[in-house]
This record gives C-alpha cells, sequence and structure tokens, in this order.
C-alpha cells in the first residue's frame, strides 16, 4: 500500500502546499508514509487537472488518496463527480480524509469486513460532502457576482488587478520560444492568459 498526498489550490497566486505539515502529522500519527506528494493549482471545479490524474495512473489497487479536505479533490458537479469517483473505483483507491473521520480506517489493513464496513459509509459520506462542496462554490461565486455587480453599478469596480511579474516572465518565456505547456507548468498559469500576453505583445510590436 502507497499513501499518495494530494494537495490542490485554486489560483496560482495561492499556496497549494499549505497542508503539507498537516498531512505529514496525519500520517506519522497513523504510522503511514507519504510515497509522493502530487501538487497542482487548478479549481476543484474542474474535472480536467492534470496531476490529480497522474496520480490516479500511478495508484495500485489499496493505495490511499490522502486530502486535507474533500473540498480539495472536488468542487465538481454532481456528474463530473460520478466521473471522477468511477476512476477512482475502478483503480481501487481509497480516499482518505483529514476532515472526513469515517475515512481514517482506510488508512490501516482492516479484515475484510470491517474494510467494507469502512468502505461503505466512506463512499456515502464522500458523496455528502462533495455535495456540499459544490454548494458551497456555487454559493461563493453567486455572493461575488452580486458584489461585483453592485460595485459596477456604483463605479467601483476595477476588476482582478493583474499578476505584472509573472506576465513579464510570461513574455520573457514567449520570446525565448518556450511552448506554451512549459510556461504554463512553470507559471502555473492558464492557457488563455498566454494568449492575451501573446496579444499584447504582438500589438506592441
Amino acid at each position: 500500500m502507497f499513501v499518495r498526498a494530494y494537495l490542490r489550490a485554486s489560483t496560482s497566486d495561492q499556496d497549494a502546499t499549505r497542508a503539507h505539515a498537516q498531512l505529514d502529522t496525519f500520517a506519522a500519527d497513523h504510522g503511514l508514509t507519504i510515497a509522493a506528494r502530487y501538487i497542482e493549482n487548478e479549481s476543484g471545479a474542474k474535472l480536467h487537472r492534470p496531476e490529480l490524474f497522474r496520480l490516479l495512473a500511478d495508484c495500485r489497487p489499496g493505495d490511499v488518496l490522502l486530502v486535507e479536505q474533500v473540498d480539495r479533490l472536488s468542487r465538481l458537479t454532481e456528474a463530473d463527480w460520478r466521473k471522477l469517483r468511477a476512476e477512482i473505483d475502478t483503480k481501487q483507491v481509497r480516499i482518505v480524509a483529514l476532515d472526513l473521520p469515517t475515512s481514517w480506517g482506510l488508512a490501516t489493513h482492516p479484515d475484510e469486513f470491517t474494510g467494507r464496513m469502512f468502505a461503505a459509509v466512506n463512499t456515502m459520506m464522500l458523496d455528502v460532502l462533495a455535495a456540499v462542496a459544490r454548494k458551497d462554490y456555487e454559493d461563493r461565486r453567486r455572493r461575488q457576482a452580486q458584489g461585483t455587480a453592485k460595485a459596477k453599478a456604483a463605479g467601483l469596480y476595477k476588476g482582478r488587478p493583474e499578476n505584472a511579474a509573472r506576465n513579464a516572465g510570461i513574455a520573457t518565456m514567449l520570446r525565448a520560444g518556450a511552448s506554451w505547456q512549459a510556461i504554463m507548468d512553470a507559471t502555473g498559469c492558464s492557457r488563455s492568459t498566454i494568449a492575451k500576453v501573446r496579444q499584447r505583445m504582438e500589438a506592441s510590436a
């Protein structure tokens, strides 16, 4: 059994490794060793997350996917959550989340009956917490949209401030001939950000 830790933050401005120490402490307290860590800056509302699927590709039956909270794994719609769960179930991966005590027993080697009981309870609780995480995501998006609309009506909305240092780095890498994938890997930005920087460069050329 290998324990594989998954650490995620939504944007490149956030620290995806923030929960590193908490996961290490949990593993030590339960006599586990984290074999690999997979870190990415992607929204939990997106199914396409390269590092998460690289983790699943590396897994063998019985491996543990360790996360700080269920919402680090999913803020997905129900349909996308079902797709992710199907992939996890196919790989026979056990999900252990620090905010889900019913999952902690899966980090050990219980007998068959106990293991099946843990798995059944955990499946139900994961579905519940995944639904809660999605609702929280949608509620926050709605509040943000309402706040933006109010600010625009008052003439106060200025939009998200530009990450000038990062964009300057993207421009430098583009001039050096770096591929878009290499730039995304190095900066954590999206393809749309690279496209905007490139358009700006072409306009000023």
